[in-house]
């Protein structure tokens, strides 16, 4: 099982490397992915974004589209930014967002405590359901490296998945899985979402 990581890993580094996106905060800004199991099943892996070497992922905010109601299709957890700090005196001075979906709007960041920063996520997803409108992920909670607990404004349908394991230095990059949009078949958007872990 590790060696699968470590292959996975060493794939997906090659993989920045090729499409440019390996730069301040390429692979010596990071020495490990964080995942959980339970994201959905739709969509495709986009880029990952990096905070800018010495930040840190100190808050986050969300992309929600709210309840369409029937017959809407609802979309649920579109989004996901990474709010880079170096202390408290920089907050907000750098925001990192991989691929999105087009429905929703951003919700004010979410900040850890007292200079904390991110460490360890849960995502909330619904499991697909035939027939009927799938949404895939619904939010996500991140834990803070004082203990501290945040939860996004996400919506209720589906269930928080066990914790992914704990950046020992904090969170300094994320990955987005969306769905592209499908016309008039059912959308999904954000399905699921990797964060990177800082090496110093």
């Amino acid at each position: 099982m590790k060696r699968v990581a470590g292959a996975k890993l060493l794939l997906l580094l090659l993989w920045m490397t090729r499409c440019g996106h390996v730069g301040s905060g390429g692979p010596s800004g990071h020495t490990s992915v964080i995942e959980v199991t339970n994201g959905g099943p739709w969509g495709d892996w986009a880029w990952p974004e990096m905070c800018p070497d010495g930040f840190f992922a100190s808050g986050f905010s969300t992309k929600v589209e709210p309840q369409q109601g029937i017959p809407g299709d609802d979309t649920a957890l579109n989004g996901i930014r990474l709010h880079c700090a170096r202390g408290n005196a920089e907050r907000n001075t750098h925001v990192v967002e991989s691929q999105s979906g087009r429905w929703g709007v951003w919700s004010e960041p979410l900040w850890c405590p007292r200079g904390g920063y991110l460490v360890a996520f849960s995502l909330r997803v619904e499991a697909p359901v035939t027939p009927g409108d799938n949404t895939a992920a619904n939010n996500l909670r991140f834990r803070c490296s004082d203990g501290a607990e945040l939860e996004g404004p996400g919506l209720a349908w589906g269930e928080f998945g066990d914790w992914s394991d704990s950046c020992p230095k904090g969170v300094c990059g994320l990955q987005t899985k969306i769905e592209p949009p499908r016309g008039l078949r059912d959308d999904t958007a954000l399905n699921d979402v990797r964060l990177f872990c800082c090496s110093s």
